[in-house]
């Protein structure tokens, strides 16, 4: 009787795990259709603990039937004296199973910031992401299960986490910013099973594992409610995982709605890469609070808190139509010029302080300024600037300095930059970081403007036109 439920558990495990990796392989192939064929290879974080053992396992009979190639990959972080050893068991079970083994070695860097526990995160999945782009790997699958779901909503419960944190982890994703690589996509497909099922699993087929030792200190928040308060939850809510798994799951649904409401006022409010502020203004603050997040996901920047969120809101609504805005988040800045939200990356006001450039033109198409962030392109103009004269001066560039004015022909008024800059309707954060190039000390071309008219530099059928050229955010 004992083998016959053995046996039944096992072919459920199986089952559950079969239909959840050919649903993740079909989103793969949905979302990247060059990469995510029915043969495209697929591979294992395997740290050789109790649940990347068992996936191994049942990933490798899963792609022996179907003819796909599966890989390993372990990450050795060095925070364990017996980690040498872990490596080295991995990759004696990976022989054993004819599956090709790889790992890599990493430093944590931003462990006083982020703390050891993020920090080895961060790294860990950046090395995975960095080994999937080696070998041309879209998919990329974890042993995380039905507990780990479970404890997971519990930490983010416990954070005050809204819907999104509440889903927990999605049985698959993209996460090009945890991972580098845009052409990968992470899967769990043992989210529907618990972790005593892979204990039995593991027993029934003698599968080997490591411990690792600091899965047991409780200073760890995550050990802490596996040790400690789940095994209490548990006396009390028998199968409170699986119920749990399943709130998520609604969460989740709840949070799909929200995201295709947020598409939609996104593509009411858009110009371009920036947010009408006059139409955003029409929503009530919740829904607005709604847009702004997914705003900043779609750009991959990291959520903020609800306090940080309708802090910003209420500058953007409040401040007078000509105050420069600047609202700082840790992946960029948040800017509003005139009736628009704009998302830039993060700037350093020291680098407006930097020295100008002198310079020869020798004929180059392009010249690159790696201080000022961009490129400087020659590019022929008829009735542009005679090549030779500009061969022979002496140049420089800079940013603009308060007295500097531009003529854009010879019948057009001589203008401050700033007067020009206004008109074209650029944004004052752009305009501060739009270099000038002067030729004898006199105004030669000004960045995101044009070229100054003047006589003392003769015109060629055949001329040269400058044009600068920044780096992309």
């Amino acid at each position: 009787m004992v083998d016959k439920q053995s046996s039944s558990s096992e072919a459920g495990l199986v089952a559950e795990f079969e239909r959840a990796l050919g649903a993740i392989r079909a989103r793969v192939s949905a979302w990247m259709p060059d990469h995510g064929g029915k043969s495209s290879p697929m591979a294992v974080a395997y740290s050789g603990g109790l649940d990347s053992a068992v996936l191994l396992h049942l990933a490798h009979a899963y792609a022996a039937v179907r003819g796909i190639r599966l890989h390993a990959f372990h990450v050795h972080h060095g925070l364990s004296p017996n980690a040498d050893d872990w490596m080295q068991r991995c990759e004696q079970q990976c022989a054993q199973l004819d599956v090709p083994f790889e790992a890599r070695r990493i430093t944590l860097d931003g462990a006083r910031r982020h703390g050891v526990e993020q920090a080895a995160r961060n790294a860990r999945y950046a090395a995975l992401g960095a080994l999937c782009a080696s070998h041309a790997v879209p998919l990329l699958i974890t042993g995380h299960h039905q507990d780990d779901q479970a404890e997971t909503v519990l930490l983010q419960l416990f954070r005050g986490s809204g819907v999104a944190g509440l889903s927990g982890m999605d049985a698959a994703n993209r996460a090009p910013a945890l991972l580098g690589n845009e052409h990968l996509v992470m899967g769990r497909p043992m989210l529907g099973i618990t972790r005593s099922q892979l204990e039995q699993y593991a027993a029934m087929h003698g599968i080997d594992h490591v411990e690792d030792e600091s899965n047991a200190d409780p200073r760890y928040a995550r050990n802490a409610l596996r040790h400690r308060v789940m095994p209490v939850i548990g006396q009390h809510f028998q199968g409170y995982q699986e119920r749990i798994a399943r709130s998520a799951s609604h969460a989740q649904a709840a949070q799909r709605i929200l995201d295709e409401v947020a598409a939609q006022d996104l593509e009411r409010c858009s110009e371009g890469e920036a947010i009408r502020l006059s139409a955003l203004k029409a929503f009530s603050d919740d829904r607005c609070n709604n847009l702004l997040r997914y705003w900043l996901a779609s750009h991959g920047l990291r959520m903020p808190a609800a306090a940080w969120l309708d802090e910003m809101r209420i500058q953007l609504f409040s401040a007078k139509e000509d105050a420069r805005i600047r609202i700082t988040h840790a992946d960029g800045e948040i800017r509003r010029h005139r009736d628009r939200i704009h998302l830039t990356r993060r700037f350093d006001d020291r680098d407006l302080e930097m020295p100008a450039v002198d310079f020869r033109w020798g004929g180059e198409e392009s010249l690159r300024f790696e201080r000022y962030g961009g490129t400087l392109h020659f590019e022929e103009k008829s009735n542009g600037i005679d090549p030779a004269w500009l061969r022979g001066q002496s140049l420089q560039l800079r940013f603009r300095l308060a007295g500097d004015r531009l003529k854009l022909g010879a019948n057009r008024p001589t203008r401050s930059l700033k007067q020009h800059y206004q008109a074209l309707g650029i944004p004052h954060w752009e305009r501060e970081r739009l270099p000038v190039v002067t030729a004898g000390g006199r105004m030669l071309y000004a960045g995101g403007i044009g070229m100054h008219w003047h006589d003392e530099a003769p015109g060629s059928e055949n001329g040269m036109a400058l044009r600068w050229v920044p780096d992309q955010a």
